[in-house]
């Protein structure tokens, strides 16, 4: 492919929409992000608008082009990762979508979960999906929004309906309406998909009530979805990767045997551990998930889903205008030499692994008349390294192999103050990559190996240059001997509203 110069890569996470360039060497070239709105109509609910997501898209796609001066016949392959539980419908005639998108951090359908519970249906949807029954994942979403559309759109001819996660929805609109399709690592995150089968599963879709022909048919994450349509960069460009963004940063950080992992510090934290080619059963809460295909095999892995980490800074900043920059946080924590005895309970949308409390809520304990500002700031961030640190505690009770060394990515592994405190918590090192967009550059590792643009995955995983590695330090005694009383905090918040 000797014209060939680049590989374009689409990281469509939670907080926003992002087009990136890279070159031969995998390096990033150029890159265009947008910021996401977020709309809360209810406690605890959260939605996106799935046009705004391809508006900003599509923009993103041609302003990034433009601005390095790009021929779009120089762009090997498209390689597409998204947040992964976010599901919605649309109407395949209009391309409009039904609903807004329910985004993967939604708690409308704890109650529907809790009846699944009581009737006795968690056994075999962990059995069949790998997955733990929760409102985390897109069952639930897609069965709200389908009666939903029956009781407001009674109308509708469900022969016109399209269902799927965001990668679905992009794929579909950047084939000009011609693909519905999605990959597996996103399809086994539905609670839809059976995972010995790697198809969806008849029994869970009656269970749900959702009709098998709206669903998205499931592909290898490497090989060619599509050809991106004309009109949108004037050229026919083919999508030949997509993954969960976890999947595309575990490939991207070159855990494609037993005993290696990662964890991404983004809205959530999650931590991922490649199993090879077996799939393995957790017997700590953590999910059994599809790490990513080709046509040849499929890896697997464990995982441990945190789901607000980032997020959490994000509110400091947005909610309660402690901050003004995430940025900020690492002098405000070094400015006081601990919490003063605060402790920080991060269930804004209840707790993942290893907890899988959908009725927690957030907390600050032990708070006394001293506390200030940049201990309240501590406190939040502690708590991200505690809850990694119970997921890593997880994975070591799952494995034959203790973890020995943590790879981390995503935007908040930027804070040294954070990452410190991590190895510490720990007792291992952190290896911190260089380029932290890992779930972006996984997703172009794919398209680009897939198209033959790279011929060696092994190669670019070694050109992949360290930035950092934090050993735990002198922090290491009391971070560990504090972990106690952070789990007692934990314990005080579970099961808060009816």
């Amino acid at each position: 492919m000797t014209d060939s110069k680049y590989i374009l890569s689409l990281d469509l996470g939670t907080t926003g929409n992002r087009a990136i360039l890279f070159d031969q060497r995998g390096n990033v070239v150029g890159q265009v992000y947008q910021e996401l709105t977020q709309h809360y109509p209810h406690p605890g609910w959260l939605e996106h608008d799935a046009l705004e997501i391809w508006q900003d898209t599509s923009n993103s796609i041609q302003q990034v082009i433009a601005e390095n001066k790009v021929n779009p016949l120089e762009i090997a392959a498209i390689g597409l990762t998204v947040q992964r539980e976010t599901c919605l419908l649309w109407d395949k005639t209009t391309g409009q979508p039904l609903h807004k998108a329910i985004v993967w951090q939604d708690r409308r359908t704890a109650n529907l979960c809790d009846r699944l519970k009581a009737a006795g249906k968690a056994a075999i949807i962990q059995q069949k999906t790998g997955l733990v029954l929760d409102a985390y994942f897109s069952a639930t979403k897609l069965a709200w929004l389908i009666d939903w559309v029956k009781q407001n759109q009674p109308g509708i001819n469900w022969d016109n309906v399209m269902a799927g996660t965001i990668d679905a929805w992009a794929l579909w609109n950047l084939t000009g309406k011609q693909v519905h399709a999605t990959d597996v690592s996103n399809a086994s995150r539905t609670m839809l998909m059976n995972l010995d089968t790697g198809d969806w599963d008849e029994s869970l879709l009656e269970l749900f009530n959702i009709p098998r022909q709206i669903m998205p048919e499931i592909k290898p994450s490497m090989g060619i979805f599509g050809q991106c349509d004309r009109d949108l960069i004037g050229a026919e460009i083919p999508i030949a990767a997509i993954f969960g963004d976890q999947q595309a940063a575990l490939y991207a950080h070159g855990c494609d045997r037993p005993g290696l992992l990662k964890c991404t510090y983004g809205t959530g934290c999650f931590l991922v551990a490649q199993t090879g080619t077996t799939i393995t059963r957790s017997h700590n809460q953590l999910l059994s998930t599809v790490a990513w295909s080709t046509k040849e095999q499929t890896n697997y892995a464990l995982e441990g889903a945190i789901f607000t980490t980032g997020a959490s800074i994000q509110w400091l900043r947005d909610g309660l205008k402690l901050i003004t920059d995430a940025a900020e946080t690492e002098s405000l924590c070094h400015q006081v030499d601990d919490t003063n005895g605060v402790y920080f309970v991060p269930a804004l949308s209840g707790l993942g692994a290893p907890h899988w409390d959908m009725k927690a809520r957030g907390a600050f304990l032990g708070i006394t008349g001293g506390v200030q500002q940049e201990h309240i700031v501590r406190s939040v961030l502690e708590a991200i390294a505690y809850q990694v640190k119970e997921v890593v505690d997880a994975v070591n009770q799952d494995s034959d192999h203790p973890v020995s060394l943590l790879k981390v990515d995503g935007g908040a592994a930027k804070n040294n103050f954070l990452m410190q405190f991590q190895a510490d918590a720990l007792g291992v090192p952190l290896e911190r990559p260089k380029v932290l967009d890992a779930t972006a550059q996984g997703a172009a590792f794919g398209a680009g190996l897939a198209v033959g643009f790279w011929d060696n995955y092994q190669q670019l995983i070694s050109d992949r240059q360290v930035d950092r590695v934090f050993e735990p330090g002198a922090g290491q005694a009391p971070a560990q001997d504090n972990f106690a009383m952070w789990s007692k905090a934990v314990a005080r918040a579970k099961n808060w509203i009816e």
